[in-house]
């Protein structure tokens, strides 16, 4: 099986909003969490979708699925306090949803609604390939790398940089196996390949889209708002 786990278990405090976690916040008529489902629900290739969400929020979560005729959403599962615990919850329902076959695991963020439907296949083709897929974009900066008291001790060449986004997709087991460790180890991680990579396994790139971008603060929301317009008028005015 394929199977896409979006963890969407963050109350984004960076976001400010009074009311909804940024998840659930309306952009063009439709919930972010729901734009982010929706492409591995319409993907032909993805068999089950499972969404780690704030536990005090699965249920308006699990009406929002139904609300827009979402069948490929298998479980809806209480996340954790980190989001390493949230994606751990999800892998576990995962594997209760696989039946025991060895199956491809997609790892995303629920406030990530921009990825294409070609990246989703290449992550997939990727994991059956080389057997890890790390969705990435290509530096447009510079980067530099510092000390603990600020100094600038090294300044990589930018066409060896790549940002790491999402998804990020493995084998399950492996991926299952990699938290266990971490859990026996009480070490935490910033995302699943810098566990995979700490645990001895490779990385494979997969180049996505530029646009591909995290809703963490206001800025960003009214950047995806833009690009949903650009998307939109792009559409009106083509001949």
């Amino acid at each position: 099986m394929n199977i896409a786990v979006i963890f969407a278990g963050g109350v984004g405090r960076r976001m400010r909003s009074k009311d909804l976690p940024k998840q659930f916040l309306v952009i063009h008529g439709k919930p972010i969490i729901v734009r982010t489902v929706e492409l591995f629900e319409k993907h032909s290739d993805i068999d089950a979708v499972v969404v780690a969400c704030v536990p005090e929020w699965i249920e308006y979560c699990e009406q929002l699925f139904s609300q827009y005729g979402f069948n490929k959403v298998a479980k809806v599962v209480a996340g954790g306090t980190t989001g390493q615990e949230s994606i751990y919850k999800g892998l576990q329902a995962a594997e209760v949803v696989s039946g025991g076959e060895r199956s491809v695991v997609l790892v995303h963020d629920g406030v990530r609604p921009l990825i294409s439907e070609s990246t989703i296949t290449d992550n997939i083709d990727a994991v059956r390939t080389y057997g890890s897929a790390v969705t990435c974009v290509p530096a447009k900066e510079t980067v530099v790398e510092i000390d603990e008291g600020g100094e600038v001790v090294k300044v990589p060449e930018r066409s060896h940089i790549r940002f790491a986004r999402a998804p990020q997709s493995y084998w399950l087991d492996e991926l299952i196996a990699a938290h266990g460790r971490a859990i026996a180890d009480g070490r935490e991680f910033v995302d699943s390949a810098s566990m995979m990579r700490a645990y001895g396994h490779s990385l494979h790139l997969v180049d996505g889209p530029e646009e591909n971008i995290k809703i963490t603060t206001p800025g960003d929301f009214f950047a995806m708002r833009a690009i949903l317009d650009a998307r939109e008028n792009e559409q009106i005015y083509v001949s």
